[in-house]
């Protein structure tokens, strides 16, 4: 976060490209766009009318018509009116239009930048937080938005403010503007200067701020931890040490805006006040007209308000810049997959699934110098189940990863029907595997929603067929709701082996040709995992199944079984060819699970 506030401080050219780049998403919309901005300028143009009209009336008022224009009083009340009718209805069409602008302008962009967020590798989310990709999708947008809707308009607006203000008091009172404008600026840039130290002493008291809310968040997240450790007075202290830290920033602040007043009235309504003085002298030597005085009043205000909001205007202009590069490097990188392949892969031919592994080596791109797998070679027919054992960092979970093609060997090569698994389009070859993980994540919709994940155009009849074959449908049939039942942020409202077979459904509703089951029954109790194994049989039935398994009591029935230690098949054999081995691994793995749980 840091380094983003720095880079926000000074405009460089890959923030102009940047922003240049973001401006093709409101090219669809760019007669809206300038016809905005010339609804905002013609506007902008009557409205620097007003302060001349008023100060002239004044001068009619007092039987000196300076300009010989010949208008009544009541003629500048017409005037006036119509001046605000014409606001009214510009600053209208101008809203109007800048809204349409930027929301659809910005919804094009939010559809364009999550298709390629979802469209990426698993080392791109590997590399990110997920909450800076919300961040880039939320936040920068957001952003981008009320430039887009807001800042650059009233950029545009303070620029014909400022031209026509200056040449217009230059006409009007060519002796005090060239006072004014040789001390007035003077003055409202080091106001600006000020206030910018200001905002940063202000933003440093908001971190801190928000450094005591993480403590308190924290501490109530995770207060079963709190009390088990009787740590309430360490998190006391720590929590008044943050306060104390506020307290200190906040002093400081106070300080600072205090000086900050005593320059506002000083210096600023100081500067002002002598014009205003330098002005009356005038009016009283005969030099000036009080209604040119009373409008030269205006449109100093006016002015000084125009060149005060630079900074903020400004400032905001960069963030916006900074935040399209952000958006830009995601755009701009390469995406695994094209979201309409997805759609196109459902109609695709299915697999026969048989699977091969020929001298297939790979390290993670983050430990290159850590070979997880050294030499696989394996061969599944089609319809044959086949098991991955091994302790933890064997290489088993990777086996599958390298299958779906979430990462690439580095030596040798996977084929699926005898043909490289690279040469198949990677949502083609996706759809046709299904995964049972052990920890099922549901999405927080229905139940249907869940199920239908794994087909979206399921008929009613198919969704039944898959809920009853995955041994759901009975426990669905118990919710008031049925299919219905809204199962919370992750599934939290189901057990684990309601889960489980939710994730099954889903499976059966894909219709895969490879089913792969990563420890899948290792989490339930032993009621849950009877019926989640018969719903798991029933969906490896004429499937390639790959199962991975801590629990060797669930894989006696696959064809082959493959031993895996560091990286390495050690073993291979059906569980009673393994279990006849004197010194194997898995006959020792084997006896102690079945002596612990004897």
């Amino acid at each position: 976060m840091k380094e983003e506030n720095q880079n926000t401080k000074k405009l460089t050219k890959d923030k102009i490209a940047a922003g240049l780049y973001i401006f093709k998403y409101i090219k669809p919309y760019r007669w809206y766009f300038i016809t905005g901005m010339i609804a905002l300028v013609i506007g902008s143009l009557i409205f620097m009318v007003f302060p001349g009209a008023a100060g002239e009336m004044a001068n009619v008022a007092i039987g000196k018509d300076t300009y010989h224009l010949g208008l009544s009083i009541e003629d500048y009340g017409w005037l006036f009116l119509i001046i605000l009718i014409l606001q009214g209805v510009l600053s209208s069409v101008r809203t109007v239009f800048f809204s349409i602008v930027s929301e659809k302008g910005m919804a094009d962009l939010r559809k364009d930048l999550f298709d390629k967020i979802i469209t990426q590798s698993v080392g791109f989310y590997e590399e990110r937080r997920v909450g800076e990709l919300t961040s880039r999708i939320t936040t920068d947008v957001e952003q981008l938005q009320s430039v887009f809707s807001i800042t650059l308009a009233e950029l545009l607006r303070q620029v014909v403010v400022l031209i026509s203000g200056i040449g217009i008091i230059a006409y009007l009172t060519p002796g005090l503007s060239l006072l004014m404008l040789l001390t007035f600026p003077v003055i409202v840039v080091l106001a600006m200067v000020f206030g910018r130290y200001i905002r940063k002493l202000s933003k440093n008291r908001q971190d801190k701020l928000a450094e005591t809310n993480t403590i308190v968040e924290e501490c109530l997240q995770s207060f079963y931890v709190v009390k088990s450790y009787a740590n309430e007075w360490f998190e006391s202290r720590r929590y008044s040490k943050s306060i104390d830290g506020v307290v200190g920033v906040s002093l400081s602040f106070a300080k600072v805006r205090g000086l900050f007043f005593i320059f506002i009235i000083t210096v600023l309504f100081g500067g002002m006040f002598f014009i205003l003085w330098r002005g009356a002298i005038m009016v009283q030597h005969g030099e000036m007209e009080a209604g040119d005085l009373f409008s030269f009043i205006i449109y100093t205000a006016i002015l000084g308000g125009a060149i005060a909001s630079f900074g903020n205007l400004y400032t905001s202009v960069l963030q916006a810049l900074g935040a399209t590069e952000r958006i830009r490097e995601i755009l701009m990188s390469d995406a695994e997959v094209a979201v309409a392949d997805g759609e196109k892969a459902r109609n695709a031919e299915p697999f026969k699934g048989s699977i091969s592994y020929h001298e297939v080596a790979f390290a993670y791109p983050s430990r290159p110098d850590l070979p997880v797998l050294k030499g696989i070679n394996f061969q599944v027919e089609h319809g044959q189940k086949i098991a991955l054992v091994g302790q933890s960092g064997s290489g088993k979970s990777t086996i599958v990863q390298l299958l779906m093609r979430f990462y690439a060997p580095n030596e040798g090569k996977i084929t699926i029907d005898g043909k490289n698994i690279d040469e198949y389009n990677i949502s083609d070859l996706r759809h046709q595997i299904g995964i049972v993980p052990q920890d099922v994540i549901l999405f927080g919709g229905s139940i249907r929603e869940n199920i239908l994940y794994g087909k979206p155009s399921a008929s009613e009849e198919e969704l039944n067929t898959a809920a009853e074959q995955a041994n759901a449908l009975e426990f669905i049939r118990q919710f008031p709701e049925g299919f219905e039942t809204i199962v919370g942020e992750r599934g939290i409202k189901l057990s684990g082996g309601q889960r489980q077979r939710i994730a099954i459904a889903r499976a059966i509703l894909k219709n895969p040709s490879i089913l792969i089951l990563d420890e899948a029954t290792s989490s339930l109790d032993a009621e849950s995992e009877k019926i989640v194994q018969e719903a798991l049989n029933n969906l490896m039935r004429n499937r390639t199944s790959i199962i991975i398994a801590h629990r060797l009591a669930t894989i006696r029935e696959a064809d082959c079984i493959y031993v895996l230690e560091g990286g390495i098949i050690i073993e291979k054999g059906s569980h009673e060819e393994l279990s006849a081995l004197d010194d194997g691994l898995y006959r020792h793995l084997a006896r102690l699970q079945f002596e612990n749980n004897g």
